[in-house]
C-alpha cells in the first residue's frame, strides 16, 4: 500500500517540474510541497536503506528547490533559474555558519526543516471572527494582535507594541483551538500549527534543535504566529522528580526563544493552548503577556451554536426553541453541544429507517416517513421502497424539537464543577477573563 505514497509523490514531481520550467512559480511551489509530503510518510514505511537514502536525497533536492522559489515569490521576482532542469536544485543562498561545508548547506538544518513543513498551515481553515461564538473580549485582543499590526502598522510607534505572546487556557471543548483556526483564518500571515509530537525527537539534542528551526523558520516568513497545542505537554514544571533531561532542555530553549534576545520577533506571535494551565512552568507561564480564560459558553453562545453547527439542514426550530435549548444545556461545553447536534443529525435518519409508512411530496417524485393517519399514507418499508428502485428519492423528514429533547435526555456536560473551579481560581491569580 505504501507504494501508493511514493507513485503520488512522483506524479506531484512531474507536474511541479513541468510548471517549474515552464516559469509558473506559485503552481510549481504547491505541487513541490505535495510531493514532500508524499515523500515523508513513504519514507515512514520504506525498509529497504537504499531506496531510503535515494528518497531521502531527492527530498532534499526539492525541498531547497521549493524553498528558492518560496524565497523569490515571496519577494514578488520573476523566479529563480531552473538551470535547464527543475530537478536538480540550485544552491540556497545562505550565509555559511562556522562548521558548515564550503558550498554553505546545512543538511542536518534541511532535514530538521523538512521535518517541520508539515507545521505550516498553508490552507485557511475558514473559521471566520463571526463563527466563534462569544469570547469578545479574546478575539478583540487577538484581533489587536494580529490584524492591527499587519494591516495598520502605522498604530505601533514609540513605545506601542503589539502583544507577543498569549496563553488561552480552559475546560476541554470551550474552543481554544477552534479559536486558534479563526486567527489562522483571518490573518495575513504564515501559521505555524504544532503539536508536542512535532517537537519532540527520540535523537539526543534534536528536540530543541527543532524548536530553534521552528521559531527561525517563521522569524524569516514573517509576520508569522506560531500555534502550540496542549503547551503544558512541552513546558511542564521543571524539577518534577519524573522529569527528563530531554524535557528540562526543551523547556529551557522555548524560554531562550520566547525571550527573543538579539531577534526582531516583533512581527511573529506566539499561541498557545492549555487544559491544564496550572502543569505550566512559572518562567514559561511568565512570558505570556496575556492569558485569556476561555470559559464554557454562555446562554448566547450555546444558542448560537446551536444554530451555526445545524446549518442549512431542514428542520422547523423557531428562535424560541433555540432559546430553551440554550437554557437546557447549562454546563454544556462547545464540543459537548457539537456532539449532541451530530447526534440529532442522525435522528431523522433513524425514524425514516423504522418508519412503517410514506408519503408522497408535492413534486410528485420524493417520499417522506409519515405517521399512519395522515392522508395519503402508503404501508412501506425503507427497504421494500429500495427493492422497487426507489431508494434515491426517499427524503428524511425535517429535524423537530422533539428530536433534541431525546438527545439531551440522554447526554451529560463532559466537564465538572470541580475543573471549572481550578480554572476560575488560576483566572483569579494569574489570568484574565474571555
Amino acid at each position: 500500500m505504501y507504494s501508493n505514497f511514493k507513485e503520488q509523490a512522483i506524479e506531484f514531481v512531474r507536474q511541479a517540474v513541468q510548471e517549474d520550467n515552464a516559469g509558473n512559480y506559485a503552481k510549481a511551489f504547491p505541487l513541490y510541497m505535495n510531493a514532500l509530503e508524499y515523500f515523508k510518510t513513504h519514507l515512514k514505511y520504506e525498509k529497504n536503506p537504499k531506496i531510503k537514502e535515494a528518497i531521502t536525497q531527492k527530498f532534499t533536492e526539492y525541498l531547497r528547490r521549493a524553498e528558492e522559489i518560496r524565497a523569490v515569490i515571496d519577494d514578488g521576482g520573476t523566479g529563480p533559474a531552473a538551470s535547464g532542469d527543475a530537478t536538480v536544485a540550485t544552491k540556497p543562498k545562505t550565509k555559511k555558519k562556522d562548521g558548515e561545508s564550503g558550498d554553505g548547506e546545512d543538511p542536518e538544518q534541511v532535514k530538521l526543516r523538512a521535518g517541520l513543513n508539515s507545521a505550516i498551515v498553508r490552507e485557511k481553515p475558514n473559521v471566520k471572527w463571526s463563527d466563534v461564538a462569544g469570547l469578545e473580549s479574546a478575539k478583540q485582543a487577538l484581533q489587536e494582535a494580529v490584524i492591527l499590526p499587519v494591516k495598520f502598522p502605522q498604530f505601533f510607534v514609540g513605545k506601542r507594541r503589539p502583544w507577543r505572546a498569549f496563553l488561552l487556557y480552559g475546560p476541554p471543548g470551550t474552543g481554544k483551538s477552534y479559536l486558534a483556526k479563526a486567527v489562522a483564518t483571518e490573518a495575513d500571515s504564515t501559521f505555524f500549527s504544532v503539536s508536542s509530537s512535532d517537537l519532540v525527537s527520540k535523537w539526543m539534542g534534536e528536540s530543541e534543535k527543532l524548536v530553534s528551526n521552528l521559531f527561525q523558520m517563521a522569524r524569516e516568513s514573517a509576520p508569522a504566529i506560531i500555534f502550540i497545542d496542549e503547551i503544558d505537554s512541552l513546558g511542564g514544571q521543571r524539577g518534577e522528580g519524573n522529569e527528563s533531561e530531554a524535557s528540562r532542555r526543551i523547556k529551557t530553549e522555548i524560554l531562550v526563544q520566547m525571550q527573543g534576545v538579539g531577534h526582531n520577533d516583533d512581527k511573529v506571535l506566539i499561541l498557545a493552548a492549555t487544559n491544564t494551565p496550572y502543569a505550566l512552568d512559572q518562567a514559561i507561564r511568565r512570558r505570556f503577556d496575556k492569558r485569556i480564560y476561555i470559559p464554557l459558553p454562555d446562554l448566547k453562545a450555546r444558542q448560537h451554536m446551536f444554530k451555526v453547527h445545524l446549518g442549512d439542514t431542514p428542520n422547523n426550530l423557531t428562535e424560541g426553541d433555540f432559546e430553551i435549548l440554550a437554557r437546557k444545556t447549562e454546563g454544556f461545553s462547545g464540543s459537548d453541544i457539537a456532539v449532541c447536534i451530530k447526534d440529532v443529525l442522525f435522528e431523522p435518519v433513524r425514524k425514516t429507517q423504522d418508519a412503517m409508512y410514506f408519503i408522497q411530496l408535492p413534486d410528485g417524485e420524493n417520499m417522506m416517513p409519515c405517521g399512519p393517519k395522515q392522508p395519503g399514507a402508503v404501508q412501506t418499508t425503507m427497504q421494500e421502497l429500495a427493492a422497487q428502485g426507489l431508494g434515491t428519492k426517499i427524503i428524511p423528514p425535517p429535524i423537530t424539537r422533539s428530536d433534541f429533547d431525546k438527545v439531551l435526555a440522554r447526554q451529560r456536560p463532559t466537564v465538572s464543577k470541580s475543573d471549572l473551579e481550578v480554572h476560575e481560581r488560576f483566572t483569579r491569580e494569574f489570568g484574565e477573563e474571555g
